[in-house]
């Protein structure tokens, strides 16, 4: 891992501040893999739309094939880069960026999003003014302005599986009762506590964040965000939302769809087996195994029905890798 700065390097103080420059009061950290134009659009309307603030940016580029990490050099001298020489994976990138951090706050910043005007000083205030949270995030949207509900969710329980498993959160998406774990029908525009804070766009005390150890290593992608919401909440914090701090997140961006749910269900299972009781670990694991056996069936049935090949189908790579996801990080 190297990190490079244009006045400095990190013999010459580039672990903190730049050299001579007063202490940022806000460190953003943005761990890049192969999404060029997207980071740099986020680079763009980052250092545009958030004005007047005492700021620090470090980008971590895991090993990008597509020139990432040339071109952000290039284009913002004002950022650090730290040049990671290979795929390091969230929680681990974030980890060692944090490392180089002497701010008083941090914000993880995914590189697909596009910061809108005061979002991040909006969300710097608010969580100045709710130190009870202890880790905070905002609204985000989809390019064309509708909501993009990931922001924030509830955790994983016995009932909000059984409702997945059921069908149940695609029926009754807009009830709170049955998908639970999305908030159904909340449109993410009041301050609101909730269970877990995305990773996309988290702000937290560095000192807090120091406390909790960072994030668990052994989440790769997907997970980690949760996991470190559960092991705050279990030290008395309770995470919040506030609407007033929008950005627009694609969402997944970086990997195909297939590689992101194998990623995704392994870091349940993950989850399952550190937060939940020794009792409901069995229950949790055979609700997600059942939902999985019942969409693969059922792929494989429409397929058969309508004669398209399953080469590629998700729900089927799904199922054949099941013992993978199940066993965890």
């Amino acid at each position: 891992m190297t990190l490079s700065h244009t006045a400095s390097s990190p013999e010459s103080g580039a672990r903190g501040s730049p050299a001579g420059a007063s202490p940022a009061e806000l460190t953003v950290i943005v761990v890049t893999w192969n999404t060029r134009d997207l980071t740099l659009r986020c680079l763009e309307t980052l250092f545009a739309n958030t004005p007047d603030l005492n700021m620090r940016v470090i980008v971590a580029d895991n090993g990008s094939e597509d020139g990432s990490a040339d071109v952000i050099a290039e284009r913002f001298p004002q950022a650090d880069l730290i040049r990671n020489e290979s795929d390091f994976g969230f929680a681990r990138a974030n980890n060692a960026a944090i490392e180089h951090v002497d701010s008083e706050w941090v914000l993880l910043l995914n590189p697909d999003t596009e910061v809108y005007p005061n979002a991040i000083n909006n969300l710097l205030a608010f969580s100045k003014l709710h130190p009870e949270a202890g880790i905070t995030g905002g609204r985000t949207v989809f390019p064309d302005g509708s909501l993009n509900p990931a922001s924030a969710w509830d955790k994983m329980t016995v009932w909000s599986l059984f409702c997945y498993l059921a069908g149940f959160t695609i029926l009754f998406k807009d009830s709170p009762l049955f998908n639970p774990e999305a908030i159904g029908g909340w449109k993410r525009d009041t301050v609101r506590e909730v269970d877990m804070v995305q990773g996309s766009f988290f702000m937290l005390p560095t000192a807090l964040w120091r406390k909790l150890g960072g994030f668990d290593r052994r989440y790769f992608m997907y997970g980690e965000e949760a996991d470190m919401c559960l092991r705050a909440a279990a030290m008395g914090y309770r995470p919040m939302i506030t609407p007033d701090a929008e950005i627009m997140h694609l969402g997944g961006a970086s990997a195909p769809r297939g590689v992101r749910m194998l990623q995704n269900w392994t870091a349940k299972t993950t989850t399952i087996r550190r937060h939940w009781s020794k009792a409901l670990v069995p229950v949790g694991l055979a609700e997600l195994w059942l939902a999985c056996a019942t969409r693969a069936f059922a792929s494989a049935a429409r397929a058969k029905l309508t004669g398209r090949s399953l080469e590629n189908d998700d729900w089927v790579m799904m199922w054949a890798k099941r013992r993978e996801w199940m066993a965890g990080y």
